[in-house]
C-alpha cells in the first residue's frame, strides 16, 4: 500500500466543499476514517452484533473475541508487556480521568504535588485540578523554554519528596512539539515517581514501545488515530492497574456480588464497566492494520515533508507569525495573521475548501503565556501532500487580501 495514494482509501475526500476538493488539515482535533474502518463497524452491527463478556451463544463468544482480538492488536501495536495493560474507555480524556480519580483517591493526600507543563490540554489539567479542589493537592506547572519546549532540567528542579506523579503531553497539539519524554521519564525514575503521558497526538505519528519508553500510564484517542468515535485506550503498567481500584461501577467489572461484599474482575476487566463500544472496538483494529501496512515510519516520514515543505511556505510571508520553534518537531502549524482574528483567517479558508481550526485549541495556559486569545492551526494527517500545503499557502493570501 502506497502513502502517496492513500486519500482514496478515505471517502470523505470524494467530497466537495463550495465546489471545491476538500483539503483537510484539522487532523489534531480529529482524524478522517478509511473506507475500511467505516465498513467493519457496518459489517459488525449488520452481521456480528452481541455484548461482550456475558452470553455464551454464538454471536457473543464471536463478538467477545473480536473485541479481544483488538486488545492484541494493541498491545502489538504499542509493545506492551502484558494484554492486561490495555483497558478500552470512552476516549483519552476518560483515560486521563480514570488515572487521576484512582490514583488520586489511593495515593495523593492534601498538599502532595503533581507536576504539569504550560503545554497540557485540558484534558490533562483539569482532572488533576479536581484532586487539587478535593483533596488539596498542589499543582506544579513546568516552564517552557523560549522555543515553547517542555525542558526537562526544569522539570527536574520541581520535584520534591511530596512529588507524586508527573503528567506531560508526548506532541503538544499547538507548537507541535515532541516531548523528550524519555529525559524526563529516566528523572522521574531515579526518584521512584510514575509518569502519565497524554499520547493523543504522539500516537497517529510516533512509533510506541512501552517497554523501551518505561512510561507508567499513556492517554491514547482512537479518534485521532483514523478509528472510530468514543473510542479510547489507557495503557497502564499491570503493577499500577492492579493497585488501583475500578473507576466506575457496575456489569461486567465484577467478580461477585453479594450483599454484605463485592469482589472485582482483574485487570482490565475491572475497569470496563457497562456495556462496552463493541463496533468501535472491533472497527479500531482495522486502523491499527492500515497503520501496519503503511508503516509507522514511512508515516512519520511522509508527515514530516509535508510539515517542512508548508513550514518554508508560511516563512516567507512575513504576516504569519508561526508559534513556537521546536527542535523536534511534529504534524502541527500553529500561527497568527497580521490584523486578522484567526476566527476570520478559518472562515475565508473554508471558502476554498481548507479546514483548519482556530481557538485556544483547549490550551488556555499557553495561550495566555503568548498573550494572545486564539491562533489558527493547520495539522497534519497521513494523507496529505505538498499540493495541500500549496493551497493553504494560497488562501492565505487570498485571505490577507481580503483584509487588507
Amino acid at each position: 500500500m502506497k502513502i502517496n495514494n492513500i486519500k482514496k482509501k478515505f471517502p470523505i475526500f470524494k467530497k466537495k466543499i463550495n465546489g471545491k476538493n476538500l483539503i483537510y488539515l484539522d487532523s489534531a482535533n480529529s482524524s478522517q476514517k478509511p473506507q475500511s474502518v467505516i465498513n467493519r463497524m457496518s459489517y459488525f452491527y449488520e452481521n456480528e452484533f452481541s455484548n461482550v463478556g456475558r452470553s455464551v451463544h454464538t454471536l457473543a463468544v464471536e463478538a467477545t473475541n473480536a473485541f479481544e482480538k483488538t486488545r492484541d492488536l494493541v498491545q502489538k501495536f504499542i509493545n506492551s508487556k502484558y494484554r492486561e495493560e490495555i483497558v478500552f474507555t470512552k476516549g483519552a480524556t476518560e483515560a486521563i480521568n480514570l488515572v487521576a480519580s484512582t490514583f488520586g483517591d489511593k495515593f495523593i493526600n492534601k498538599g502532595d504535588e503533581i507536576i504539569l507543563t504550560e503545554l497540557e490540554h485540558h484534558s490533562n489539567y483539569v482532572p488533576w485540578h479536581f484532586l487539587r479542589e478535593t483533596k488539596g493537592a498542589v499543582i506544579k506547572f513546568s516552564k517552557l523554554n523560549d522555543r515553547l519546549e517542555i525542558d526537562p532540567d526544569d522539570i527536574s528542579k520541581l520535584i520534591n519528596n511530596r512529588t507524586k506523579i508527573i503528567a506531560v503531553t508526548h506532541i503538544s497539539n499547538v507548537t507541535g512539539g515532541v516531548t523528550p519524554l524519555k529525559k524526563i521519564i529516566d528523572i522521574a525514575k531515579s526518584k521512584n515517581i510514575p509518569v502519565l503521558v497524554d499520547g493523543t497526538q504522539g500516537a497517529p505519528h510516533l512509533k510506541l514501545d512501552m517497554q523501551k519508553l518505561d512510561c507508567d500510564f499513556y492517554a491514547i484517542s482512537c479518534h485521532k488515530l483514523y478509528g472510530p468515535n468514543g473510542l479510547g485506550i489507557l495503557y497502564g503498567k499491570k503493577n499500577w492497574l492492579d493497585q488501583l481500584s475500578p473507576y466506575q461501577g457496575g456489569g461486567g467489572m465484577i467478580n461477585e456480588v453479594k450483599k454484605e461484599n463485592i469482589s472485582y474482575a482483574e485487570t482490565p476487566t475491572k475497569f470496563e464497566a457497562g456495556t462496552m463500544q463493541t463496533a468501535e472496538v472491533v472497527a479500531f483494529g482495522e486502523s491499527i492494520k492500515l497503520i501496519d501496512k503503511l508503516g509507522i515510519k514511512n508515516i512519520y516520514d511522509h508527515e514530516e515533508k509535508v510539515l517542512n515543505y508548508g513550514i518554508e511556505k508560511l516563512k516567507r510571508d512575513n504576516n504569519v507569525h508561526l508559534i513556537g520553534s521546536p527542535k523536534e518537531k511534529a504534524s502541527v502549524i500553529s500561527f497568527t495573521l497580521k490584523g486578522i482574528h484567526p476566527h476570520d483567517i478559518a472562515t475565508i479558508l473554508d471558502d476554498d475548501g481548507v479546514a483548519i481550526r482556530a481557538g485556544h485549541h483547549c490550551c488556555q495556559i499557553l495561550h495566555e503565556k503568548l498573550g494572545v486569545p486564539a491562533t489558527a492551526r493547520a495539522s497534519i494527517g497521513l494523507y496529505n501532500t505538498l499540493e495541500d500545503m500549496d493551497i493553504l499557502y494560497e488562501s492565505i493570501n487570498k485571505c490577507k487580501k481580503i483584509f487588507s
